[in-house]
């Protein structure tokens, strides 16, 4: 935030010799006159992205400088990475009372855009015909498979029809929340879990265009990396705006860095991109504590929490079943070979069985809760084709459940250590997916594009207290039918738990205070949060004191 105005992102510096891939936005759709100027600059073309009015390019990062100087230049970004996130949970969203009344998503084609998809049995649909209608490769390495084994799992949350378990008589089967919509499966990480933005990127622009073929309503992102700057200049962002005004519900996982406390803030301001943009549905997780009631589930201390890093929007937009969630397995992934303790036992699920079963495997993580949303979205759209994202996204906020208690304790079983998280509206957003709520809620937000666009929080340093400030076009606050309280709930907003309390990190007690999350002059932007700056560079967050694939493999937490 420290170089707001500037054409060039703050994360772009280092040795002038070194080569770099950077996205460049244009004003308009690039020609070959804007080409040819560019490798003037010194810049070498590696890939057209008309869809955003971009281009990908590679350049010595001393003559980054000399291209910004282009007037037809909007914004230059590196092609930065990103990263995945990572049996009570169906029913507690209510699920499985929708999926009685024949609501399974049928017809609605959702694009998974992830590590790929390994044709799993529970991957079949109600009719047992393979329900994965697309496959696309954007890794370069050939190939749609799913090599790292999160894709497949993030699709068994969203779809998995239970096949295995039935064909083997087992007394419990694991059931995704959408069991019969069309999946597009659109690779973008390779078998460590590891992509760019530009690979994202093509894949919501295929997206984008494959919309009226397999009639993709809603895009699911359980993958993201740091924000750097704000919303409306991340190349990431302006791609999961172009899918939402295209007519596509986008759903992205908040992030998994709510335990991050690098600089005094808690786990706050830690939402990742694209998650950031206001119009996405942006999903925290919970953990089902192994009931089927949302009565006593609880937010998994890792769930990143907001508002986001420079915008102050607030998300997440509400939260789901994340933690420990069982769901069809990849054979070959590398999360099932570093991590075979994650295997489901026979025994949890078969009479008279032990011993790992190679078809069913648990993770922890937002990537887990996004899918359950994205399927909530497709059962809605099944129901009632003629729904925006913005009113979707505006039904599930409605009817999130909000009886959550006023904070939790989570203990890291192998540190000993101990999270204490707020159930404020920074961490649980509206509430708790109510998948059976939403699909008999009949309250409508205008159609325009935006309505119901995440709002802002605005602090008070006299009051030290945050509220929500939403934009003309927003329709939170417009009426008693889509006020904040409605929305978001007295509770989350104002209760004695609030983060915005006198000790809180608004508050007086905080040595960073309000610039904590805003990203003042003496934090250096957005190293602040991320750890950019005396710390290694980002490897605070992805480096070796975290997992490799920024993948979450966690216990009860």
């Amino acid at each position: 935030m420290a170089l707001a105005g500037s054409k060039t992102a703050p994360d772009i510096a280092g040795p002038g010799s070194a080569e770099v891939d950077v996205i460049v936005q244009y004003a308009d759709v690039p020609g070959e006159a804007h080409h040819r100027r560019a490798a003037g600059k010194g810049a070498r073309l590696k890939k057209r992205m008309d869809q955003g009015n971009s281009a990908l390019y590679s350049i010595r990062r001393a003559d980054v400088a000399a291209l910004e100087a282009d007037a037809d230049i909007v914004y230059i970004s590196p092609d930065r990475p990103v990263r995945a996130f990572l049996d009570y949970a169906q029913p507690t969203v209510g699920a499985a009372i929708a999926k009685s009344y024949g609501w399974t998503g049928k017809g609605v084609g959702v694009a998974v855009i992830d590590s790929g998809i390994w044709r799993h049995p529970d991957l079949n649909g109600s009719d047992l015909m393979s329900n994965i209608v697309y496959s696309e490769d954007f890794t370069a390495l050939g190939s749609a498979n799913d090599y790292f084994g999160h894709g497949t799992h993030v699709t068994g949350v969203l779809a998995g029809n239970g096949a295995i378990g039935t064909s083997v008589g087992a007394f419990k089967t694991f059931l995704g929340v959408a069991q019969d919509v069309n999946i597009v499966n659109l690779r973008v990480l390779d078998s460590k879990g590891s992509g760019s933005d530009s690979a994202v990127i093509a894949a919501i622009d295929r997206a984008i265009a494959l919309k009226s073929t397999y009639n993709i309503r809603v895009i699911n992102l359980s993958l993201g990396r740091p924000v750097y700057e704000g919303h409306s200049k991340d190349p990431l962002c302006q791609a999961v705006a172009r899918a939402w005004k295209a007519g596509i519900v986008v759903v992205a996982a908040a992030g998994n860095y709510g335990r991050n406390n690098l600089s005094g803030n808690s786990g706050y301001a830690t939402i990742t991109s694209p998650g950031n943009h206001p119009l996405v549905i942006t999903v925290g997780a919970v953990k089902t504590m192994g009931t089927a009631s949302r009565v006593d589930d609880v937010i998994a201390s890792y769930s990143s929490k907001g508002p986001t890093l420079g915008d102050g929007t607030i998300k997440p937009d509400l939260v789901a079943p994340g933690n420990r969630l069982i769901a069809a397995s990849s054979t070959s992934g590398t999360l099932q070979q570093e991590a075979p303790g994650n295997y489901v036992d026979r025994s949890y699920f078969m009479t008279g069985l032990s011993g790992p079963s190679i078809w069913y495997f648990r993770l922890s993580g937002t990537s887990m809760a996004a899918p359950m949303v994205s399927g909530a979205a497709a059962l809605l759209l099944q129901k009632t084709p003629s729904l925006t994202p913005d009113q979707v996204k505006a039904r599930l906020m409605k009817t999130a459940t909000k009886s959550f208690p006023a904070s939790s304790t989570a203990v890291d079983p192998p540190t000993g250590q101990t999270f204490v998280s707020q159930h404020d509206i920074f961490t649980v957003g509206a509430g708790h997916l109510d998948v059976w709520g939403a699909l008999n809620n009949t309250d409508l937000t205008p159609a325009t594009n935006g309505a119901a666009r995440s709002p802002q929080a605005v602090y008070d340093s006299k009051s030290k207290k945050v509220t929500p400030v939403t934009s003309s076009s927003a329709i939170w606050g417009a009426d008693s039918i889509w006020s904040n309280s409605a929305i978001w709930g007295a509770q989350i907003l104002s209760g004695s738990s609030a983060i915005w309390g006198a000790s809180a990190i608004w508050g007086a007690s905080t040595t960073k205070g309000f610039s904590a999350i805003w990203g003042a002059a003496d934090l250096s932007g957005s190293s602040a949060i991320w750890g950019a700056a005396g710390t290694g560079g980002t490897s605070a967050i992805w480096g070796a004191t975290t997992p490799a694939t920024g993948v979450l493999l966690l216990g009860e937490n």
